[in-house]
């Protein structure tokens, strides 16, 4: 495994080239890795073949925490990565780890191609972990910290107040904080509390008897979620400056308070990580109901991380494992405040933060929209033709007017659509349940399994249901991933159907950080797609026969296999075959092996993949024509882009799937071709060769599952996929 620091270096701004940067383009047969990777009889590869998907997961958080140790990041976006970096390891923690341990508990069997026991995976992860957490909060107190404090943006600590501000946090204990705390002493009549996942606790000790004579030794104080975890001092008391105290800071200094006549010689901030998945059969009567049951469980799943402060005695921390039954291997010794993800605080401070930019509107929308028929001016701009959006950089805004327009206009009869991640006061949900009042029939197919998102999509079924809206929960056993919106409209006395399909989820604050493509389009046989689609979502029978979708649980895979298949035939016939996909993730395991078996066809293969990959690539005599790149920026990247040279007659599809094993067999989701030639070149060029080109915020993955950054060579032009989509996108709105 990679060693933590060396993949924090960041030299994007030096024209030198340091040993550890790697440029795939100029790889020769040198730079191949040599594993011991065999194939058996059947046509399986052996186990060494595949990478660990925890542990490729866990990489791609460890480029994450790069960024924050990047100069080329504004100051405050630095500590926004550490922050995200914060949020991802939680839930790694929460969702994998604790798979991996209920796997331990059944039993420490390798089921995973890459053969690795689960006891060995919780090993690397932890040496990894605690390399990484330990990088994290260097950067913090030795880079990002002192680089705030230069600009008078300061978290104090308490022996750095003065006088004056020292009393207004007494005051703002007594008069805040206090009333709402709940000390709760260790003793026969109190035994150790049940702490909620991932709350900010301390673990004081104490000397003296309390008011009914008992010794008491130990108490627990859980910070109450409802306070803020950052507050800023008074302008009175900083000029005017960005000077903020901690929650932790004020509740430490004042602890002993709360036990009036004791003496208190120790206090200590942990956080205890729990399993966060929900457990939900798959013959529950209703879904609905299961489910927030459920949610209340997710509060106290098992327990799989101890976080502490460096400072914590050992007596103290080995008190807290064994009370939660963790090993020392479970145990976080952090240089800083527990919770690095409520460290956030709503700086408005512009020339610390990306520069801001204007969410383009897609030109044939502007054109339809100037036109006198401004209520209905997105089904005109649909009838001539597909219009692609490219979102952050497009707005989100022609997703929602078209919503509205449906909702108003009274040839609309009804309108279709998914819904994975949203809330009620999104305007997707509005204009839905708008339509609904105004009496179109409106469908609302609800995901409430998304995780994370369970009780505001539960929110978001309720409100439609009141609206009038018919709301389904898809099929039990199968997340309804795909997104999918469909509008039917009489005209002149002809039903036309259109059609919205998307990467991405309909949120809007997800539009803005995520990239995600697409598609408008009145196309007869997509549209009639769409329309079976929800027929099998919302009634019964069998699969339905699509004419260009492409449809998991059903046609999906085969279909990928297929197309892989067509490239090995045109590449052992001697003609050119090449293959690019960028996913979020690969990791089912025939899908892969078939790549191996297009690699040493001859087939080229490009993958752009944004996290985990359990492919190795370059290997020698096994994946020698096979690349892996992962772009880590400003923006999540999110598209879904599958391409097939065909022999000329290429094939490019995007969708909500990626390559692993839950989207192609438990999940409902939806590949669309991209058949206009001006959209076409559009995705090929932007989404695929532009990311392809980038030499700055790029990693390459090598065979030995080490993932190091590219740096472009001396006399080489700087190339970011996602600055020149920035500038390309506004010069040519712009210019049209």
């Amino acid at each position: 495994m990679a060693n933590v620091n060396k993949q924090q270096t960041d030299k994007a701004d030096s024209d030198s080239v340091n040993k550890n940067s790697i440029n795939h383009e100029r790889a020769d047969d040198n730079s191949l890795t040599q594993i011991d990777w065999q194939r058996s009889e059947d046509g399986s590869y052996s186990p060494s073949s595949y990478i660990n998907r925890d542990l490729s997961l866990l990489q791609f958080h460890l480029r994450v925490l790069a960024q924050a140790a990047s100069p080329r990041h504004p100051l405050l976006e630095r500590l926004f990565f550490l922050i995200i970096f914060s949020s991802n390891m939680d839930e790694f923690f929460e969702i994998r780890v604790a798979g991996i341990m209920q796997k331990l508990n059944l039993g420490n069997v390798a089921t995973s191609p890459h053969g690795m026991r689960p006891s060995e995976v919780l090993n690397e992860i932890s040496a990894v972990a605690h390399d990484a957490i330990d990088e994290q909060y260097r950067i913090l107190n030795e880079d990002v910290l002192p680089a705030l404090a230069e600009q008078d943006i300061r978290y104090l600590k308490r022996d750095e107040l003065n006088a004056e501000q020292s009393a207004w946090m007494k005051r703002y204990f007594t008069e805040q904080v206090s009333p709402v705390l709940t000390p709760i002493s260790i003793d026969p009549a109190h035994p150790f509390p049940r702490l909620v996942n991932k709350s900010l606790n301390f673990i004081a000790t104490i000397e003296g008897k309390d008011a009914f004579g008992r010794d008491i030794n130990l108490a627990i104080v859980p910070a109450p979620r409802s306070l803020p975890r950052v507050i800023r001092l008074p302008d009175e008391l900083t000029d005017g400056k960005e000077h903020h105290i901690m929650l932790s800071a004020v509740i430490h200094e004042h602890v002993g308070e709360l036990f009036p006549g004791m003496n208190v010689t120790g206090c200590h901030q942990f956080r205890l990580t729990r399993n966060a998945d929900l457990d939900l059969a798959d013959d529950v009567d209703d879904i609905a109901k299961a489910l927030e049951g459920e949610l209340e469980n997710r509060r106290f799943g098992d327990k799989v991380r101890l976080e502490v402060t460096t400072d914590c005695p050992t007596a103290i921390s080995d008190y807290l494992l064994n009370e939660f039954e963790l090993h020392d291997n479970q145990l976080y010794r952090v240089n800083g405040p527990v919770n690095l993800t409520r460290l956030l605080f709503d700086f408005n401070i512009p020339e610390l933060r990306y520069q801001p930019f204007t969410h383009i509107m897609p030109k044939p929308f502007r054109r339809e929209f100037d036109k006198l028929d401004r209520s209905t001016s997105m089904f005109g701009a649909m009838r001539k033709g597909d219009v692609l959006v490219h979102h952050p950089f497009h707005a989100f805004a022609p997703v929602i007017n078209l919503l509205w327009q449906a909702a108003t206009d009274p040839k609309v009869l009804a309108i279709k659509q998914t819904l994975y991640r949203s809330g009620t006061n999104s305007e997707i949900v509005q204009a839905l349940a708008a339509a609904a009042r105004n009496g179109k029939e409106v469908t609302a197919v609800i995901e409430l399994r998304a995780r994370f998102d369970e009780a505001s999509n539960i929110a978001v079924a309720n409100y439609l249901q009141e609206a009038g809206a018919v709301v389904v929960y898809g099929i039990v056993g199968y997340k309804t991933h795909a997104k999918l919106m469909l509008i039917v409209r009489r005209e002149d006395n002809y039903i036309r159907r259109y059609v919205h399909l998307g990467t991405g989820n309909y949120h809007a604050a997800n539009a803005k950080v995520y990239t995600d493509y697409g598609l408008f389009t009145a196309d007869p046989d997509i549209s009639e797609d769409v329309h079976k689609i929800f027929q099998e979502l919302t009634g019964m029978g069998k699969p339905a026969n699509l004419k260009k979708l492409l449809h998991a649980p059903f046609t999906l895979h085969d279909k990928l296999m297929s197309f892989i298949d067509d490239e090995i035939a045109h590449a052992k016939a001697g003609k050119r075959a090449h293959i690019i996909v960028k996913v979020n993730a690969l990791t089912e395991r025939r899908l892969i092996d078939k790549l191996y078996d297009a690699s040493q066809a001859g087939v080229k293969i490009e993958l752009i993949l944004r996290s985990i990959c359990c492919l190795r690539p370059q290997v020698k005599g096994l994946s020698e024509n096979i690349t892996v790149r992962s772009i880590v920026g400003r923006f999540l990247e999110h598209t879904r882009v599958y391409y097939f040279h065909n022999n000329g007659n290429e094939r490019l599809y995007c969708g909500s799937a990626d390559w692993m094993d839950r989207n192609l067999f438990h999940r409902v989701e939806v590949a669309f071709p991209i058949e206009d030639k001006k959209l076409f070149k559009q995705i090929y060029q932007d989404g695929l060769q532009n990311y392809l080109q980038d030499n700055v915020q790029a990693w390459v993955l090598n065979g030995d599952g080490v993932w190091q950054q590219v740096q472009r060579a001396v006399d080489e032009p700087i190339h970011i996929a996602q600055d020149y989509l920035l500038k390309t996108i506004n010069h040519v709105s712009e210019s049209t």
